[in-house]
């Protein structure tokens, strides 16, 4: 049973057709968009048909129209999800929003997770009377018999009008079709490329936020009091805040860096003074070292060499001895 599956998996490369008819025969309606699906009302009770019993349906509210109801049918279904122990987010901001991508790729993970459970095989489940339970669920009943009605009679007006057709000569068949064809192939191709033009912009909107947000944090972080007089820091800012798409900005922030390194690599008077207190030091431990290695000397010498040294003082003018 899959809860959890990659965005790279199989079930994401599923079509909106495929995911339309997938929904309007398991539960009965008639679905043009897959967006319409956006309330939750429609995940609630397929949860509803692979698991029976399971959602309370009566909670379910089908006619939900603001995002404070669709909300509250989400939280039927994430109440479902816990109850199975299934651990898949369900990004119900985005979602009640009605963008096609996120509720194309919400229902796409429904349909692989309603497939894995019993094969997909809905036994003596009944889509209607579930949903007469449901608030709105009877509206929903009765548009989705309409809407079957009258495909009926489309089809049964499409058969005939083909009967009567034969009747006619050659010619008017062709220009009969020729003028029914136009209409019906100009419309949906122009559905699907609002649809493509729609998942673009979609994908274009949540690829730009996701950069936004990026650039976001770095400007939070360069607000920090511990980086914010870095120059690095004042050079990112400038990039970050500059107006126009100018290249000198870059050069600009470069140069501010470069200038911080080679100020950097210059030696700082601090430097030089502790360099030239170290020196001095150094003669003072050779001044106190030299008395030490006079008294050494002198306590070496005989009797006889004192004397000596005692005379050539007394020679030497002193006024404490005579010639």
């Amino acid at each position: 049973m899959a809860t959890n599956i990659g965005i790279m998996d199989s079930a994401y490369f599923v079509g909106r057709s495929e995911i339309l008819a997938w929904i309007n025969s398991s539960l009965q309606l008639n679905l043009s968009r897959v967006e319409e699906a956006c309330s939750g009302a429609v995940h609630c009770q397929l949860m509803d048909a692979v698991h029976p019993g399971i959602v309370p349906m009566h909670k379910v509210n089908f006619d939900a129209k603001s995002e404070y109801e669709m909300i509250q049918n989400y939280k039927v279904l994430q109440d479902v999800f816990n109850k199975l122990k299934i651990t898949k987010h369900i990004e119900v901001n985005k979602l009640v929003k009605g963008r096609p991508l996120d509720n194309l790729e919400f229902m796409q993970w429904m349909k692989r997770y309603c497939d894995s459970v019993n094969s997909g095989l809905l036994h003596h489940y009944n889509p209607l009377e579930r949903r007469e339970s449901c608030k709105g669920g009877r509206e929903a009943n009765k548009k989705s018999s309409q809407s079957q009605s009258s495909a009926k009679v489309s089809t049964s007006a499409k058969s005939q009008s083909s009967h009567n057709g034969r009747r006619n000569d050659a010619t008017n068949n062709a220009n009969q079709a020729a003028r029914a064809t136009k209409p019906s192939s100009s419309g949906p191709s122009y559905d699907e490329q609002i649809t493509e033009l729609k998942l673009s912009i979609d994908g274009l909107e949540k690829e730009r936020d996701f950069y936004f947000a990026k650039l976001r944090d770095i400007e939070i972080l360069c607000q920090s009091p511990e980086l914010e007089h870095l120059p690095v820091v004042a050079a990112i800012q400038k990039i970050l805040y500059a107006t126009g798409d100018d290249a000198t900005v870059v050069a600009e922030a470069q140069a501010m860096v470069s200038v911080q390194q080679k100020e950097g690599e210059r030696l700082s008077p601090i430097t030089e003074v502790s360099e030239e207190k170290g020196s001095s030091e150094n003669q003072k431990r050779k001044i106190i070292v030299n008395p030490d290695f006079d008294a050494t000397s002198i306590l070496t010498l005989s009797p006889r060499q004192r004397l000596s040294d005692a005379s050539d003082v007394h020679c030497s003018g002193s006024p404490l001895m005579t010639c």
